[in-house]
């Protein structure tokens, strides 16, 4: 019960009514903050399906151009084709902030700005489908690290959203009401304690009056 846990001052009733205001403005922007999070996830997880599916047929097409690739040459030529790559890719990892969480942001250079150089062997000896194998698995690199930021985003916003949730219902539920009952409490008992010194104050003038007015009979 609030009497059990509050002072009932004037002191206690201002620091109890700043509180209210504190959590009540706190409690505004948390629900903000939730709901533009909901918002930015909804968004993340219909690009990141949309762009699965796009991944997905793309790593499947680029698996039956290699089965393909595989069925026309020897398993020798084919591992002798791949063996010593051209290109290098370089990943560059940062992060940017989106209210106030923290989401990954990837970023893949290559060695050289030439495209061929994403084969690593002559046409000689090598078949088309390995080439399409190839040259698909490099169109889908961009999508594979965007696939991977949208991913971890959604993960990290999921966290914050289920943390702010928590905040949130905590200030609605707990704090906001527990304030609101104190100050009631208070505002009741500073009443009670007026009322009681104005019937105090009334009884003492009584008595003065009821002393003055027999002392005036006996003087008379």
């Amino acid at each position: 019960m609030a009497s059990a846990q509050v002072n009932p001052t004037r002191m206690e009733l201002s620091r109890q009514k700043k509180k209210l205001v504190t959590a009540t403005r706190g409690h505004k922007l948390l629900k903000d903050k939730r709901d533009e999070l909901m918002r930015q996830f909804l968004e993340l997880v219909r690009e990141n399906k949309a762009l699965r599916e796009k991944v997905e047929a793309g790593i499947a097409e680029a698996n039956r151009n290699f089965v393909l690739a595989k069925a026309g040459v020897s398993d020798a030529t084919l591992n002798a084709a791949l063996l010593a790559p051209k290109q290098e890719v370089y990943l560059e990892a940062g992060t940017k902030n989106v209210m106030s969480v923290n989401i990954p942001v990837f970023e893949a250079k290559t060695r050289t700005p030439d495209e061929g150089d994403i084969y690593p062997y002559g046409y000689a000896f090598t078949s088309s489908d390995l080439d399409g194998a190839v040259k698909s698995l490099s169109d889908l690199l961009p999508d594979l690290l965007r696939l991977a930021e949208i991913e971890k985003s959604c993960q990290l916003m999921a966290i914050e959203i289920e943390k702010t949730r928590r905040r949130v219902n905590a200030l609605e539920h707990v704090m906001i009401p527990d304030a609101q009952q104190k100050i009631k409490f208070i505002t009741m008992k500073l009443d009670e304690n007026e009322r009681s010194t104005q019937i105090r104050l009334m009884k003492i003038k009584d008595m003065m009056l009821e002393q003055t007015y027999h002392y005036s009979e006996r003087e008379a």
